[in-house]
């Protein structure tokens, strides 16, 4: 059954177009069944970050590729043209190729990002909840996550951590010289701000405040940190007294606005105020970055910082695209194998079929009051006959044509071997 992967990421379509084709969490299954239930695709996983949306499905035929694009501009109320310029689509080996290299780290915006994997492992789980994986997807995941494990475990390209969290921290360092005199308002409470929390703590941040919608979750978080706790309907309560604000959450809609960050600058008396939006969708509205004093950045923003972190993963990046190959040729393996075990079975199942029917004729033979030495003899030869029908039939067609190759295949097969001529 052929693979097929279709997607856009951060290398070719901007945040606008991302966040339009991202999925929501609690509607993914919904997503998954609907693409499954009309034979779009016999399987599907769906893996949606802020960085990607790409689907993973074995389909009857390859060509169905169209349809499946199809699905993903109707499913999000897209134009079709309007997705086709951002997407791209790879097939069989390609995509095998590609689904081992997301989950390597290896496709991120940073080379080696360690929450990729756990994202597709995510992915993949709700599409076994959603009965949307088989035997074709399961073989894959299991593979590429068997890959995954050997590139982190046998590589550097996990070394010195890197990833969303850390290049927007490595951000506000550059913007505020010691930021052990600022406070930073962290929106959401999963775990890229968990990380960048953490991150924030290592470098001596003075304040960490944390909003979110379940006041629990930020309590949780908050109290490993040492930090405050707020529901996201006190942002702006509070939003005057941050000097960083980092947001990441699945709201479909903005929670910053540009009228709430003018009001807060006004308080701030116009110190200046770094805003990272890595949310998709976004959490902060765009027309913030006109406001006086405030500096947004969204994830797209944060090349330059993950560019200098990618230079040093370069030689381990390689050493990876020698494994990610290696996983391939295995999982080629896993398929061919499993081509030679349908063939077996169902070999087995012929010659079954075979003898209980020549034993029902044995039998019956026998109730006709035939005697046992005849209906042996007869079960014998009937059994004999039929057995060796296909391969003599083989035989003589492969000789009338004079075809020495499949002369000598057959041959070996069947354990006989032909005597040279001197």
């Amino acid at each position: 059954m052929p693979l097929i992967t279709v997607g856009v990421n951060h290398k070719t379509a901007p945040v606008a177009i991302r966040e339009r084709v991202a999925f929501a969490p609690e509607k993914m299954i919904d997503a998954l069944s609907s693409l499954v239930a009309n034979k779009t695709a016999n399987e599907a996983v769906i893996v949606s970050t802020c960085n990607r949306t790409e689907l993973y499905c074995a389909v009857e035929e390859q060509e169905q590729v169209d349809n499946v694009i199809a699905w993903l501009a109707d499913y999000h109320g897209l134009a079709l043209s309007d997705l086709q310029q951002y997407c791209y689509t790879h097939l069989n080996d390609d995509s095998v190729r590609h689904v081992m290299r997301v989950a390597s780290g290896l496709d991120s915006l940073i080379l080696g990002e360690p929450q990729i994997l756990g994202q597709v492992k995510s992915a993949y789980a709700v599409s076994q909840e959603g009965a949307c994986i088989g035997p074709e997807l399961e073989s894959l995941f299991q593979r590429t996550f068997s890959v995954a494990k050997r590139v982190r475990t046998d590589t550097a390209i996990g070394e010195n951590p890197v990833s969303i969290a850390f290049a927007a921290v490595s951000l506000a360092q550059r913007i505020f010289a010691d930021i052990r005199k600022n406070t930073a308002l962290l929106i959401g409470a999963g775990q890229t701000i968990e990380l960048v929390a953490r991150h924030l703590k290592e470098n001596g941040i003075k304040r960490i405040i944390v909003a979110n919608r379940t006041l629990t979750r930020a309590e949780t978080l908050a109290n490993e940190l040492n930090a405050e706790a707020i529901m996201l309907g006190d942002i702006g309560d509070y939003l005057s007294q941050a000097d960083i604000v980092i947001s990441s959450t699945a709201s479909q809609l903005p929670i910053i606005g540009k009228g709430m960050v003018e009001r807060a600058t006004s308080k701030r008396r116009h110190a200046p105020m770094l805003l990272i939006d890595i949310a998709v969708p976004r959490d902060i509205e765009p027309e913030v970055e006109e406001v006086n004093d405030a500096y947004l950045y969204t994830v797209d923003d944060l090349h330059s910082v993950i560019e200098e972190n990618v230079r040093a993963r370069q030689d381990a990046a390689k050493a990876a695209e020698q494994m990610i190959e290696e996983g391939l040729e295995a999982y080629r393996r896993i398929l061919e194998s499993r081509k030679v075990s349908e063939l077996i079975v169902t070999f087995r199942q012929s010659a079954e079929a075979i003898k209980q029917a020549e034993l029902e004729k044995a039998l019956k033979s026998l109730e006709m009051g035939q005697s046992p030495e005849q209906a042996l003899n007869k079960l014998a030869h009937g059994l004999m006959n039929k057995l060796i029908h296909a391969p003599t039939r083989y035989l003589r067609d492969a000789g009338a044509d004079a075809d020495q190759d499949a002369l000598t295949i057959a041959s070996n097969v069947l354990g006989i071997y032909q005597e040279k001529d001197n």
